[in-house]
């Protein structure tokens, strides 16, 4: 718990941008941006920020740096591992978040250890299904509980995948700050 938060920025550097709310969608770990989730919004919300991450953590939220280089007034929407991507983004990047939306976060991996002392004040919803064999839910609501102080939390009867509570969501107040 005393590890020193690992910094994904690497070179990238921070740009003031006044350019309209940006929507990121970031799939899990083994899915990619052309997974359902990710054909939802891409036919829904076409401007969203959608790419496929690969590779470690590291490897990946480099990627994920490269990809909002520039960007701020950012919704981050994080499934599973992509949840854990967000959050830390989160973290790290706090001014350049206005919102994070997570569906079954991996919260509890210990990657997200070193940054279980901060305290968000980012509207943050998380949508976790009670029967989520992957990602355990408790573990997950008691994290958020700590991390993120302006918490909406949803246990829904549902699985990890969320598919039977996914495409019923209002996704456009979601979406929205």
């Amino acid at each position: 718990m005393g590890n020193k938060p690992k910094n994904f920025l690497f070179e990238t550097e921070r740009k003031d941008d006044t350019a309209a709310m940006k929507h990121v969608f970031i799939h899990g770990l083994e899915s990619s941006g052309q997974g359902d989730k990710g054909r939802y919004f891409r036919e829904r919300y076409p401007d969203m920020i959608i790419g496929d991450y690969t590779g470690s953590l590291q490897e990946r939220m480099q990627t994920l740096y490269k990809r909002l280089e520039g960007e701020s007034d950012l919704i981050l929407v994080g499934s599973s591992y992509g949840g854990l991507m967000a959050a830390i983004f989160a973290c790290e990047q706090e001014t350049r978040v206005r919102k994070l939306v997570l569906l079954a976060p991996a919260l509890s991996l210990p990657d997200f250890d070193p940054y279980l002392a901060r305290h968000l004040p980012i509207p943050t919803a998380v949508f976790h299904g009670s029967g989520d064999e992957v990602v355990p839910p408790e573990p997950v609501r008691k994290i958020a509980e700590q991390v993120f102080l302006n918490l909406a939390y949803h246990r829904v009867d549902d699985d990890h995948s969320l598919h039977g509570t996914f495409s019923t969501m209002d996704w456009d107040a979601l979406l929205e700050v």
